[in-house]
């Protein structure tokens, strides 16, 4: 039998100095996992760095935008309020009423005031048309624009006419009355010469559901319009007083406008509108014609220029923050005088 044989051992070489293999081997993989880890955190902090600076370029981008939105639609609001000024050819200029006559609506007193202004101005203008198509609206802005243009007339020695498209009824009438000649179409609707304030009243239907109204006043006639309150005759009486004295000056305006082209019937003034055709005939208008044919044929200046006041941008993003949603909240609930 053969004896085991065994590795020849260094005599010279004590124990701790044999090689560690397996521990050198640890230390190696442990150095290794080390550096994969601060590779790792290298690149997750250079990707948030990467981030953040992406981040403050997108910031600095929007509030550049919005600064350069705010300077525009600075600069086309001045623009588009600030009146025309230039000598132009001659032609005929135009301002458009159309819809409710109202504050804060497109055909309010202030946006036809200074596009009224703003037509006259222009050396260039032969004469200011107003093109109307409206059923009514405020008797406080459309007295506001029926003694703006007497005035107009007087400083600018320039005529103004109206001409109406499809309806010039009760305000819209109220304008119209002021101007030099008013224009129809044999079927447009004219007139309506009548003040109204409408509302509901709720105590009735109150009564049989049981509901009961809560309402504290500082004054016994305070509530006097609230829906959900009886309503005394003396209130009654008030509110009637009071509409019959609008009326009375819509009716003085009319005379004033019209004066004895007016062909006064027991009706006229009764609230009654008429066709474009039958509005000729008792006076409340001086003929047919459209605008074209006024400016070719009256005003002799065929060329026509737009003067009304356009909603733009600015306006427009304005009332969206907020402006428009509290006015229209407010209007609709409180209950107003209107010419319809």
């Amino acid at each position: 039998m053969h004896e085991p044989t065994s590795e020849p051992v260094d005599p010279l070489v004590t124990p701790a100095e044999q090689p560690a293999k397996p521990l050198e081997n640890a230390a190696a993989a442990t150095s290794l996992q080390q550096a994969s880890d601060r590779q790792v955190l290298e690149k997750l902090v250079f990707s948030n760095l990467q981030e953040a600076k992406v981040a403050r370029r997108w910031n600095i981008g929007l509030r550049l935008s919005w600064l350069l939105f705010a300077v525009a639609a600075f600069w086309v609001l001045r623009n588009d309020n600030a009146p025309t000024n230039n000598p132009t050819s001659a032609h005929t200029a135009t301002v458009e009423i159309k819809g409710e006559i109202a504050s804060g609506a497109d055909a309010s007193a202030e946006n036809i005031v200074l596009a009224m202004r703003s037509a006259l101005e222009d050396t260039g203008s032969q004469a200011l048309v107003l093109v109307i198509n409206s059923p009514g609206g405020s008797p406080v802005q459309a007295g506001i624009i029926n003694d703006e243009i007497h005035r107009l007339k007087t400083v600018y020695k320039k005529p103004i006419y109206a001409v109406v498209e499809e309806s010039c009824a009760s305000a819209a009438y109220y304008i119209a009355a002021a101007t030099d000649k008013i224009y129809v179409d044999k079927a447009s609707i004219v007139g309506s010469i009548g003040v109204l304030m409408d509302g509901f009243g709720f105590t009735g239907l109150m009564d049989k559901l049981g509901v009961e109204r809560r309402l504290m006043t500082a004054g016994e006639n305070k509530g006097f319009l609230d829906p959900f309150s009886p309503q005394t005759e003396a209130q009654r009486k008030h509110a009637q007083s009071m509409l019959n004295q609008i009326h009375a000056q819509f009716i003085e305006a009319v005379k004033k406008g019209r004066g004895d082209r007016l062909k006064e019937t027991p009706e006229m003034f009764s609230g009654l509108f008429w066709s474009g055709q039958q509005a000729v005939e008792l006076g409340l208008a001086d003929g047919m014609g459209s605008l074209d044919m006024v400016a070719r044929d009256v005003v002799k200046a065929e060329d026509i220029t737009d003067y009304t006041r356009r909603e733009n941008v600015a306006e427009r993003l304005a009332k969206r923050f907020g402006a428009a949603m509290g006015a229209g909240v407010w209007q609709a609930m409180r209950s107003s005088v209107t010419l319809r």
